[in-house]
């Protein structure tokens, strides 16, 4: 339901249209003339405006101007016979958003009603994400304080206001899209659009028609003519996900894109030039596919300007329990459920588990905790990790292996308790623990094998959006 204001000196045209509009369920207010309707406008906002140009008092163009003074984001409609028709052309000049010529039909005027407020839809829908955006990028607010997140960080800080591409590696849902994220909106280029394209998703020729976009009768189905992905980015930054995944000849135009900042829509001739620049990322070995033939190496090279390399969450042990809590606050306010956090069972069990599906697994798990959880408290019963088919701490490629020369037992000994310690974040009490030996125990193998403990660092508390 949106707010109307209808104002004309004709009775039966104004009274009629409020009647119309009301029954199509919006709130009508009306105004007898151009001064009336100009104070209406100072007492109250109306997402629309329909008035006469010609009217009493206060012209069509004075309410205009008022309008835009006032509420800028309000449509306005105007009125007009036929003898004013290049004034109303004028206006719309000046901000107006339509004019509807003397005499019409109700339904015209509902149609053109229906799109004002279309539009304004899509703008507010569009200024919110715009705003979600820059909030969700901004370096503050992404979560975690590990070392391995913060050397990400600091190259990212270094490379985002230039137009350098950038390829970013790592393994799937390591947080790949929020770096190309904050490294767009950090850049100069941040006004613009940020475009993103997952490469896996589509067919060969859906993502060329994706990227490039079509004229009409390129194809079959081609009834219109499509804007693609790199025209949609121009100015701005465009993200091709799992870039792996791109076929050689879809990846040849992209060179060339590239090289020579242009290209043809498919099925057309005419060159269309852009200043687009390109990020990329993908969760495959970009070398071994170059050394197989199965990716072009001068592609390659053109993407491997500047490399980020994700760090797994397995490496990221400091950065567990700082995302666990801001997914359960976030959750916690969805479900409108009261969560107060992890009870401790609850955190060894996030901190000892391997998280094979990373952050995008550690989300999913949490999820389900808060629908399960019957307290306030998360517990270790709530997490049913085993649940999310992952390999979790059973991770075999985290197990002791004896080489064909053979090994020392002392050195076995010593990658098991080295093993441990990751699992437990360095806390020597809980590798005790998963090693059924006591702390005493513990603490005199770490001596005597010389293992070499890491500085603790305190966790930061999470205060926005999640490396994703």
């Amino acid at each position: 339901m949106a707010k109307i204001l209808v104002a004309d000196d004709h009775d039966a045209l104004r009274r009629g249209l409020v009647l119309a509009l009301t029954a199509a369920g919006h709130e009508t207010e009306e105004a007898g003339n151009g001064n009336a309707a100009i104070e209406k406008l100072h007492e109250n906002y109306f997402d629309v405006v329909v008035s006469d140009l010609k009217m009493g008092g206060s012209s069509g163009l004075d309410v205009l101007r008022t309008t835009k003074a006032l509420h800028p984001s309000t449509s306005v409609i105007l009125m007009t016979a036929f003898g004013t028709v290049n004034t109303a052309v004028e206006a719309m000049k000046h901000g107006a958003f339509d004019y509807v010529q003397k005499p019409f039909e109700i339904e015209e005027m509902e149609v053109k009603v229906d799109k004002a407020l279309e539009l304004k839809r899509l703008r507010n829908e569009l200024d919110y994400l715009r705003h979600e955006q820059h909030e969700s990028y901004d370096f503050e607010r992404i979560v975690g304080g590990s070392e391995a997140l913060q050397k990400v960080l600091t190259v990212v800080k270094k490379v985002a206001k230039s137009n350098s591409t950038v390829l970013i590696r790592g393994e799937t849902g390591t947080g790949k899209e929020l770096i190309a994220g904050a490294l767009h909106h950090n850049s100069l280029r941040a006004a613009r659009n940020f475009v993103k394209v997952n490469c896996a998703a589509l067919q060969e020729n859906l993502l060329e028609s994706e990227l490039f976009g079509h004229e009409k009768g390129a194809f079959t189905g081609a009834d219109r003519q499509r804007i693609g992905r790199f025209e949609q980015a121009d100015g701005g930054s465009l993200f091709l996900d799992e870039i792996g995944d791109m076929s050689t000849s879809t990846q040849a135009k992209i060179l060339r894109v590239l090289q020579e900042h242009e290209f043809e829509r498919l099925g057309g001739t005419r060159t269309i030039k852009v200043d687009v620049r390109l990020i990329a990322a993908t969760n495959r070995d970009l070398p071994a596919m170059v050394g197989n033939s199965q990716f072009r190496e001068d592609l390659y090279y053109r993407l491997n300007v500047v490399t980020i390399d994700m760090p797994p969450l397995r490496e990221r042990k400091d950065d567990i329990l700082p995302l666990a809590n801001w997914f359960i606050r976030r959750f916690g306010s969805e479900l409108k459920k009261k969560l107060d956090g992890l009870d401790t069972e609850a955190q060894k069990t996030l901190i000892r588990y391997n998280w094979p599906g990373n952050i995008r697994e550690l989300e999913n798990a949490i999820e389900r905790a808060a629908l399960m959880a019957e307290s306030s408290m998360i517990r270790a019963d709530d997490l049913h990790l085993g649940d999310f088919g992952g390999s979790g701490a059973r991770e075999t490629s985290s197990a002791v292996k004896i080489p064909p020369t053979g090994i020392a037992l002392e050195e076995i000994e010593r990658q098991a308790i080295v093993e441990a310690l990751k699992m437990s974040n360095w806390v020597q009490k809980d590798a005790a623990d998963l090693l059924t030996i006591s702390p005493r125990v513990m603490n005199y193998k770490i001596k005597t094998l010389g293992i070499e403990m890491p500085r603790r660092r305190s966790m930061p508390e999470p205060v926005g959006e999640f490396a994703r």
